[in-house]
């Protein structure tokens, strides 16, 4: 039995303990029956809103009726925190460790919505020992019927903590603004994911634009540089974000702009979003899930246990 076989294995054993030990979600919800979608919202430049656009759209589709767990993957720079207006005592580093349950460490958000925060002292998700690994997995495999959607708010760049994250992942959203930086930046994201991890499928998403129409361009002009430079890969529209002041009013505020001002422009724009990811999962098989994501983070690993 290879290594790869036998901590699946173990994954599976402890994650069956404790869906006998826990017959209830996290959030005191019933499981829902089907398995999460999962979905990495990323970006290849800093400072787009890719953070804005987690928390926001975690709300919109909980609004819409679902249970929704939001993953803060930007490891270094984790602030959805703030974007929530939460203080949370716990954070991932502490399951990992072994010191608490995940279920313990999930913190409440705005209208119900489970935040697992962030830990700032773990950089490197993806050289955990074996038992880090078992226990960490095992412990969103406890998850894995009690949502119906997991945003992964994952740094921004080409890091390895952002390629394993959007590696793991089944759908990958790749926020972008007008700026030419940014459109740079995200192609060179694309690429990376393209070329190196064979990943073909991205949805893009136009923030902080003027208008439908500026948001269509800057999302033709991108695409039409993937079409040209990577054959075979599917880049899809999401739809755009305007450029809202009462959005910015909000993070000064500490509260999510859906929540505070949810008849501004940019909070219709979020669920009019939730909307459409909604929509195109109904047309599409439910493969995006918390034991899809567990699967890959464990061949993410491996990879990058061989690369060095």
């Amino acid at each position: 039995m290879d290594q790869a076989t036998e901590l699946r294995r173990l994954v599976s054993l402890e994650g069956e303990q404790r869906r006998r030990r826990r017959p209830r979600g996290p959030t005191g919800d019933v499981d829902s029956g089907c398995p999460p979608r999962v979905f990495a919202v990323t970006s290849g430049k800093g400072g787009v809103g890719k953070t804005n656009v987690v928390g926001n759209l975690a709300i919109a589709c909980r609004r819409m009726g679902k249970k929704v767990l939001v993953l803060d993957a930007d490891l270094g720079l984790a602030n959805l925190d703030i974007i929530f207006g939460i203080n949370p005592r716990h954070n991932i580093g502490e399951t990992i460790r072994g010191e608490r349950d995940l279920s313990s460490v999930i913190a409440e958000g705005p209208e119900g919505v489970a935040v697992i925060p962030a830990s700032s002292g773990v950089q490197e998700l993806a050289h955990l020992t074996e038992g880090q690994k078992v226990n960490l997995l095992s412990e969103f495999d406890g998850l894995n019927r009690s949502f119906d959607l997991l945003l992964i708010d994952t740094g921004a760049g080409i890091s390895s903590n952002v390629i394993f994250f959007n590696l793991a992942a089944e759908e990958r959203i790749i926020v972008i603004t007008p700026e030419p930086t940014s459109i740079t930046d995200a192609y060179a994201l694309m690429k990376v994911l393209f070329f190196n991890h064979g990943i073909k499928d991205f949805l893009l998403l136009s923030n902080m634009v003027q208008d439908e129409k500026q948001g269509r361009k800057v999302y033709e002009h991108l695409s039409r540089v993937a079409a040209k430079f990577m054959r075979g890969a599917s880049v899809d529209y999401a739809g755009c974000i305007p450029w809202d002041g009462l959005l910015q009013k909000g993070v000064s505020r500490r509260e999510p702009v859906i929540c505070c001002y949810p008849e501004s422009p940019s909070s219709r724009s979020f669920m009019a979003l939730a909307g459409v990811l909604m929509k195109n999962g109904d047309q599409k098989p439910q493969d995006g899930n918390i034991k899809f994501f567990l699967k890959r983070l464990m061949d993410v690993a491996k990879d990058e246990t061989r690369a060095q």
